[in-house]
This record gives C-alpha cells, structure tokens and sequence, in this order.
C-alpha cells in the first residue's frame, strides 16, 4: 500500500495509535467554522501556488514543517498525516494536532488539511459505508476532528478498502465510498472547509468512482507512484507510460482544475531472492546510499526514473527511487493534459531540487 506501506515500513513507528491523541480538548464544530485560523486559511492560498504536500508524523517532523515553511511561496496547502479511522472512531497518531505546526503554516498563507487513513479492509468498510447509520456516525466522526483544530478541510486518503477484497465486494465499497463521499463532502462544504479526496491512480473504473469524486470533491489527489511497489517486484515506482495512460483517463473524468498528481519523493529497496517487503528510502537516503556503496547513478529515460545495484552481505539489491531529474522529465505529461495541481510525498523527503522543477510547472 501506497502512503500506508510507507508509514508502516518506517523502523521503530508505533502504528498502534493512542486512544485519543488530539492534545487537548475538542472544539466545537460551530466555534471552529468561524475561528479566525480557519478563515485565514481559506483565504490565504493563491492561484499561483500549485502544489500541496502531505508532513509525515514520524522521523525528523521538525525539518519537515520547516521544509514546508520554506516552500511556502509554491504550496497552497499541507497535509500533516496525522488521523487514522475505524469503523467508527479517528485517532491520531503521536503529535496530531500540534497547534503551533497549524499557526505556523497559516501564518506562512498554507492551508492545513490533515490526512485520514482507515484500517477496515474492503468487506469491513463496505458494511460501514452502505449502511446509512453507520456512516453517518462515521461522518460524525471525521466532522468532529475537522472541528477540534482551524483546519481547513479533511484529505480522506481510504487506501486499504481499494487493495483487498473480491470483486463483488470492491463493488460494494466503490458505490459506498460514493455514497460516504457525498455526504461528508457536503457537510464540510456546509462548515467553509474543503473536501480533498487522495486516490490510487486507476487507468481504467475501479474502486474510486472518479467521474463522482470529481463532482464532489474540491480536490482529487491522485498518487502518481508505486507502479512497482514494495510487495511485487523490483522496477521503477512511476512512468512516462503510466502517466500517459492514468491522466487520459482522469482527465476524461474530472475536471482538470481538481486534479493534483502527487510526486514520490523516496524509494525502494529491493533484495534479490529474498522474502519479505522491500526496505523504503527517502530520496536522501537513497542517494547517500548509492555514495557509500559507490553505485553508479543510473537514469531509465523510458520511465523517467533513478536507479541503481549494490551488493550487501553476499545480496544483490536494486533501488528505484525519484529525484528533480526524474520530476522534470515527468512534468511535461501534466501540462500535456492541462494539469497544473502537483503533490509530495512527503516533505522532508525529496531531491531539494525538485522545488526547482515544480516551478517550471
């Protein structure tokens, strides 16, 4: 799984969430809809910032909120990975809600809109999702951490539903996921604040509903990696290719002023016969890597990405990864189908010169 592997495959991540780790007490939702944090940040984006970018809880969250700060001039938005849903609960993960992280990226005229993930599976969401009180409850839940803090919005970024399941019950979750989508989106909307949803990227229907989602929804994010991922085999995370194929069928579906591709800014680490997950690099990570093991930097202009072999304990290994080069080599297939909205995931992360890149879009 896409932001959800990443998450998980982080060493020493407790992904076993505190019970309610929204520091300090819940805010109305009323209150928080008039607050003056939130107005200011409905306000405070520009047409001439394109990007947005998720702040991951773990690792070094310091320099990632100051990477933000630093970028501020391109993004109109962050969203700080902080919440997780059940059935029927969202908890945050350690630092959740961090208010002096919210005003500062106010402050800096960038949206705050946290991300949502879920750990019910495909049959588990679906019954949640179809059923009218169970989702309304479920709605209930994400509306009140929408109003504990001046958040700007909620990123529902429902990954697990989209990767297990049979076919008639991934059916079941997409008529659903219409049905939960419409509601909450609607309801925020009532509130001032946005409704952004992050998908896989599809070239064809699956799971999300893209034609629906696009008429809901503010925003669509859609992950423009892990074509090759941490649980299949060794190959390139994205493609010239692949865009082609997703942003034809996006762009057929949503309008063109909603859609955000959001770039990779890390990579894979492949063992060869080995078992198991491939280990993730953040971009700095992996190109100190390739330095150490003195690995020939290597760049596949099919895919427009990085890559490169080393050996360690008698095992061959291969990594593909993303840098600005690879970016800039992408790029062009966005302004191909006249889409300007760009991601990152995540800060902190990537190539510094991808920011240069990005501009140019």
């Amino acid at each position: 799984m896409d932001h959800v592997s990443a998450a998980r495959g982080r060493p020493g991540i407790a992904l076993l969430l505190t019970a309610v780790a929204l520091a300090g007490p819940l805010v109305p939702v009323a209150a928080a809809a008039a607050s003056p944090g939130t107005e200011a940040g409905v306000e405070l984006a520009t047409d001439r910032r394109t990007g947005s970018a998720w702040l991951p809880y773990w690792g070094d969250t310091e320099a990632a909120y100051q990477d933000a700060l630093e970028h501020a001039d391109q993004l109109h938005t962050v969203s700080p990975f902080w919440f997780e849903a059940s059935a029927d609960r969202v908890k945050g993960h350690d630092g959740a809600g961090n208010e002096g992280v919210i005003d500062g990226l106010h402050r800096a005229g960038i949206r705050v809109v946290p991300t949502v993930t879920e750990t019910p599976g495909a049959a588990e969401m679906a019954e949640v999702i179809q059923d009218p009180r169970r989702r309304a409850a479920h709605v209930d839940a994400l509306l009140e951490m929408a109003g504990s803090r001046s958040y700007d919005g909620v990123d529902l970024d429902y990954e697990m539903m989209a990767a297990t399941g049979n076919r008639a019950t991934r059916e079941r979750v997409r008529a659903g996921f219409n049905l939960l989508t419409r509601d909450l989106c609607a309801r925020l909307h009532a509130r001032g604040k946005e409704c952004v949803v992050t998908v896989l990227a599809q070239v064809r229907g699956d799971v999300y509903d893209y034609r629906h989602l696009g008429k809901v929804a503010d925003r669509v994010r859609i992950m423009g990696y892990d074509l090759h991922w941490s649980g299949g085999e060794a190959g390139p995370l994205s493609s010239k290719g692949w865009y082609e194929q997703f942003l034809r069928y996006a762009t057929d579906t949503i309008p063109r002023n909603k859609i955000e591709v959001a770039f990779p800014g890390y990579g894979w680490d492949w063992a060869k016969g080995a078992k198991g997950r491939a280990g993730h690099l953040t971009w700095k990570e992996a190109d100190s890597l390739r330095k150490q093991t003195g690995a020939d930097y290597h760049f596949d202009a099919a895919s427009g990405t990085p890559h490169f072999t080393y050996r360690k304990n008698g095992t061959e290994h291969e990594v593909w990864y993303q840098d600005a080069h690879g970016v800039a080599e992408q790029l062009p297939l966005l302004r191909k189908y006249g889409v300007q909205g760009t991601g990152l995931w995540a800060l902190g992360f990537e190539d510094p010169d991808v920011w240069g890149a990005l501009r140019g879009q």
